[in-house]
């Protein structure tokens, strides 16, 4: 099956997008009318630029307010159909999209429509042209697909067809069944667009909001699964107005939209309709066993101060790398690792981000599956020549930059700790009551987190949830997390809208450095804060005002308010179970330690307590510097 995506998608002059659009994989294009139209050439420099770029035009579009107009209006709106084709042979297209009619001039009745389009059909048909004809959610008579194709049947047209758009159907609830006993030739286009579950009028949210599949809450795959099941093998085509994708990397979006189609195919389920070439088999979503490690890039100085943070919450130094400047750190098989080489990847990542937790180890089943789905998927896979004692991980680089490796039960991956590291302290369990990652916290503007959640879900055997709302003193973070139904994996995503806000702040300082805060898992966070206090460690301090409006919120009991008090601990409660959590201070720039212990099935974050948190944080920040 062919792909395409449509002009309007993506940000940047025409050339831009071409260049993006081929360089993601795509077949071919959908030349909106504004695109062209602002090109400085002809249409034949247009075609021959496609050409030039291994593309074809899927569609040109759109042709509006056609249908259904008055005697007076129809023959000059005859008239510029005609000049539409005149374009549409200079441009090397064979198909012009038609949108219902918008116009308050326009006649409804379904048979005055469909003889102006058999009209236009025979009119095609002299140049050897196709018309397709879409239903616009928001048509002043014809706002249904079901309405478009009685239309399209009753021109009884080998030239007039139906364009089928998921948003136009799923935006007004429609089921999409009805799709599954039209005749697969008459479905000349499919386009493709998600978009968040919001209420809000049918225009606006299809002008502003519109998503690649999979990133919104649109039932997508169901549309596509009733499409497929008529034997349609035209090709689908992504079409997205969005305010963030028209301001973003016309590169980004472009691999976004390719790598959503793959995806939805494959969540489609018909082997029938590949969207990636028949040799390139692409293996199934990964299933993360757990994190096996985080590795921060730092220079020799600010290695010490940060291995002194880890040692205050129990962490020891237990080995050093057999031939490069690498420490690990380990606590009841929670490893760390400080890289400190001046060349290679870590090195570049401390030039540009200054310490920073640069890359992470992912346990999963099948290491080396888990780069070839993601590279089909778009991501670049990530080399580094080993030196004398490495092992070659598999790994990827990540939407940020850094890197994710993957560790298997294979001969030489289940060991590499014992392969690349000189082990000098054995692990002696867990002096603070730790047991393992709860979850990693990374920033990222805003307008780049629709391509954080694509990539991880389409990748990784996760869900998402809905996006949650996070008050910072100066302004919105946004909060979506990403987890594998077994908690394995837990990812809490933040885009952040203002570089006043902490995230924002984060994301300045370090220059977009992405991982900002690990939080631990605890068997009992009292024993753990006692044990990180007697190491020495700074916790962060919270407001006493949080203490008398949390005890009175969830009616806790006076001693452990008091030892909440005492160690800074935070409070949460679900239907499912109870949540406590405690911080250390910043470091650096924004990054942060979290220590957190689940009761019962209490499946969120704390995000309740998150305004207590960052004013807590902002106040560490402004102290001043003591002589």
């Amino acid at each position: 099956m062919k792909t395409s995506i449509a002009t309007v998608s993506i940000s940047g002059d025409l050339r831009e997008k071409l260049s993006a659009i081929a360089a993601a994989g795509f077949d071919g294009v959908e030349i909106f009318e504004t695109d062209f139209l602002t090109f400085d050439g002809t249409p034949k420099d247009v075609g021959r630029m496609v050409k030039e770029f291994g593309l074809n035009i899927t569609v040109y579009q759109p042709f509006r307010d056609f249908e259904g107009m008055p005697s007076e209006m129809r023959a000059a709106t005859f008239d510029r159909a005609e000049r539409k084709f005149d374009l549409m042979q200079e441009l090397g297209t064979d198909l012009m999209l038609v949108c219902s009619n918008i116009s308050p001039a326009a006649i409804g009745g379904i048979d005055r429509a469909a003889d102006d389009l058999r009209e236009l059909g025979e009119r095609a048909r002299a140049r050897n042209l196709r018309v397709g004809f879409e239903a616009l959610s928001w048509g002043r008579f014809v706002n249904d697909h079901r309405d478009a194709w009685e239309i399209v049947r009753r021109t009884s047209h080998p030239n007039i067809g139906l364009i089928l758009d998921s948003f136009h159907t799923l935006a007004r609830k429609i089921s999409p069944d009805s799709i599954r006993s039209i005749p697969k030739d008459k479905i000349f286009l499919v386009q493709l667009a998600d978009a968040p579950a919001v209420e809000m009028d049918l225009l606006s949210w299809s002008r502003h909001l519109r998503m690649m599949p999979g990133q919104g809450d649109l039932p997508v795959v169901e549309f596509m699964r009733a499409v497929c099941a008529t034997g349609y093998d035209a090709p689908i085509s992504i079409e997205v107005f969005n305010d963030q994708f028209r301001g973003g990397s016309p590169k980004s979006i472009a691999v976004d939209g390719h790598r959503s189609l793959v995806y939805l195919m494959e969540s489609v389920g018909s082997a029938d309709h590949p969207v990636l070439p028949a040799s390139a088999k692409l293996p199934a979503r990964t299933e993360v066993e757990g994190v096996e490690f985080v590795e921060f890039a730092a220079n020799e100085t600010e290695a010490i101060e940060l291995g002194g943070i880890l040692k205050t919450l129990g962490f020891r130094e237990i080995g050093r790398h057999r031939s490069k400047d690498v420490t690990l750190f380990r606590q009841a098989g929670i490893n760390l690792v400080i890289n400190t080489e001046r060349e290679g990847l870590a090195h570049s990542s401390y030039l540009t981000h200054g310490t920073s937790a640069y890359a992470v180890g992912l346990k999963v089943n099948d290491a080396l599956a888990t780069v070839q789905r993601a590279r089909l998927l778009g991501a670049r896979p990530f080399e580094q020549p080993p030196g004398p004692g490495e092992i070659a991980i598999p790994a990827i680089r990540g939407v940020g930059g850094g890197v994710l490796y993957f560790i298997d039960h294979s001969a030489r991956l289940d060991h590499i700790w014992e392969e690349e590291f000189v082990i000098s302290n054995q692990d002696h369990g867990s002096p603070a009551s730790l047991t393992g990652f709860d979850h990693i916290a990374q920033t990222m503007n805003f307008g780049e987190m629709l391509t954080w959640i694509l990539f991880y879900t389409s990748i990784f055997n996760v869900r998402k949830s809905p996006m949650v709302d996070i008050v910072d003193p100066s302004g919105l973070v946004r909060s979506q997390v990403i987890e594998s139904s077994s908690g394995a994996l837990r990812l809490t995503l933040n885009g952040a809208e203002s570089r006043n806000t902490l995230a924002g702040h984060f994301l300045s300082e370090t220059f977009g450095s992405t991982v900002q805060h690990l939080a631990f898992a605890s068997s009992d966070i009292f024993e753990s804060a006692q044990a990180m206090q007697s190491k020495g460690f700074r916790s962060l301090s919270i407001s006493l005002n949080y203490y008398d409006d949390v005890a009175a919120r969830f009616q806790l009991p006076s001693d452990m308010i008091s030892k909440m008090r005492a160690y800074n601990v935070l409070y949460d409660r679900d239907s499912n179970g109870e949540f406590f959590q405690f911080y250390s201070q910043t470091y650096a720039e924004g990054f942060f330690f979290e220590v957190v212990q689940r009761i019962g099935g209490y499946q969120g974050y704390g995000a309740p307590n998150a305004p207590f948190r960052i004013a807590a944080q902002k106040r560490e920040i402004r102290k001043p510097i003591l002589p």
